[in-house]
């Protein structure tokens, strides 16, 4: 078996953002050479996840206003008693979750027509790592 592991950093302009990451995790599966497997992609920090979705700016405005209203924005977090002022980030990270496995079938991401691969971004505007473990033959 054959394994492969690529780092993507951020640090978006924004508190909030959702970034198309379909064509690096590509290429990193193109790198390893794996040819049927799976790819993991994971977001390494507890305000961010990653997701499968389609890539229309309609749908990440709707899902961005699922989220805020589920987990809004507020300074009464018990979190909050820390010095942080992120609760809602880490539970906006619990609703996407921080990772997807992706199939492998003849070195390419196998996703259906409109899924593409996004980092979501909760807590912005400082650098934050993402993992790309490639595994397989």
């Amino acid at each position: 078996m054959k394994a492969h592991t690529e780092y993507m950093w951020f640090n978006t302009e924004t508190k909030r953002d959702y970034i198309n990451i379909t064509s690096d995790v590509q290429q990193a599966v193109g790198k390893s050479r794996v040819q049927e497997g799976m790819v993991l992609v994971s977001a390494m920090h507890i305000t961010a996840g990653v997701y499968v979705n389609d890539a229309e700016s309609g749908l990440i405005q709707d899902i961005d206003k699922w989220l805020e209203e589920l987990a809004p924005f507020r300074p009464d977090y018990r979190h909050h008693r820390t010095g942080e002022t992120n609760g809602d980030a880490h539970l906006k990270s619990l609703l996407i979750h921080h990772q997807v496995i992706v199939p492998i079938t003849e070195g390419q991401l196998d996703l259906g027509p409109w899924q593409q691969i996004y980092y979501a971004e909760f807590d912005g505007q400082r650098r934050k790592r993402l993992i790309i473990k490639v595994m397989g033959e």
